[in-house]
């Protein structure tokens, strides 16, 4: 979640700026070794194990694992009729993964003859995220996405000023504020509920999962007759990592007007930016970020 996402030095609009021209292509491709094992189990029964496994990273997406062919158990899977050519990495195969209870349609791919940009990905798989069970990185569950280990996250408290808006409405008016600072994202204000009007708030069913962060349930809010959906969101039983930002209200800075100390916040640019006219969140498009803020 950090060089080639976000806002990371690698990803297509990054924060920073080098001291000269990095020559790089549009998509830049990192394959990085990934020093823990890794495991991946369907139906209790695991199909790859692996101290071999590669991380990419990759403009714009998530890190996903891959591993050496001789690390799978190349026995489960069926060749699929999928195929899909990706410019940056070339023809990706399709596999059906068939495990003790069911198949799994299209679960992983390969690039057998990869562009020569990207040839080291010539003898490795990568699992779809979700067509897998458990996930494990030593013997340590895995939810959400693989971690990415140029990603760090930092909670500091801040008596600033904070205030939030919507419409010129005011929600929350704070100076306990806790603000988490995650690797290549935005810095986001957590609120104690207290200092919010929750009087707006409406339950959301909508969930999201972060690996370092732990599952998010979501509010709209509603202000006059309009409902702003999946605009706020806590973490009740946090990851280690936003313990301390356990229970407290935290809002799309994207999508409201943050102020602090007085000062208006410019709105961010990130994948969860909406139109004023595009409200639904949806559960779908929660998920399909895999939960990270």
């Amino acid at each position: 979640m950090s060089l080639t996402f976000g806002t990371g030095p690698l990803a297509p609009r990054p924060a920073g700026v080098f001291n000269g021209s990095l020559g790089l292509p549009e998509t830049v491709l990192f394959f990085d070794p990934y020093l823990p094992r890794v495991r991946a189990l369907l139906d209790g029964e695991t199909v790859a194990d692996s101290l071999a496994t590669k991380l990419l990273h990759e403009s714009g997406r998530l890190p996903v694992f891959y591993f050496p062919l001789g690390d799978v158990r190349t026995d489960l899977l069926e060749p699929s009729d999928t195929s899909v050519e990706v410019a940056s990495k070339g023809v990706a195969s399709y596999r059906t993964l068939r495990g003790r209870k069911r198949a799994v349609t299209d679960a992983a791919w390969v690039f057998e003859s990869p562009v020569e940009a990207a040839g080291f990905l010539a003898g490795h798989l990568a699992f779809d995220w979700t067509a897998i069970d458990e996930w494990f990185t030593e013997d340590e569950l895995v939810l959400g996405h693989p971690r990415d280990p140029y990603s760090r996250i930092e909670v500091l408290r801040s008596t600033r000023h904070v205030r939030v808006l919507l419409e010129g409405e005011l929600l929350a008016d704070t100076r306990r504020a806790k603000i988490l600072y995650e690797t290549a994202l935005p810095p986001r204000f957590y609120i104690p509920a207290a200092d919010v009007r929750t009087e707006r708030l409406v339950p959301s069913p909508n969930r999201s999962r972060c690996a370092y962060k732990g599952s998010a349930s979501y509010w709209h809010v509603r202000v006059g007759d309009r409902l702003a959906e999946d605009l706020v969101w806590t973490y009740r039983n946090p990851a280690h990592d936003a313990l301390p930002v356990a229970d407290m209200l935290c809002f799309f800075n994207e999508r409201v007007d943050l102020e602090v100390d007085g000062e208006r916040a410019e709105r961010p640019r990130t994948q969860w930016s909406r139109a004023a006219d595009q409200e639904h969140a949806g559960a779908s498009a929660l998920q399909g970020l895999m939960g990270s803020r």
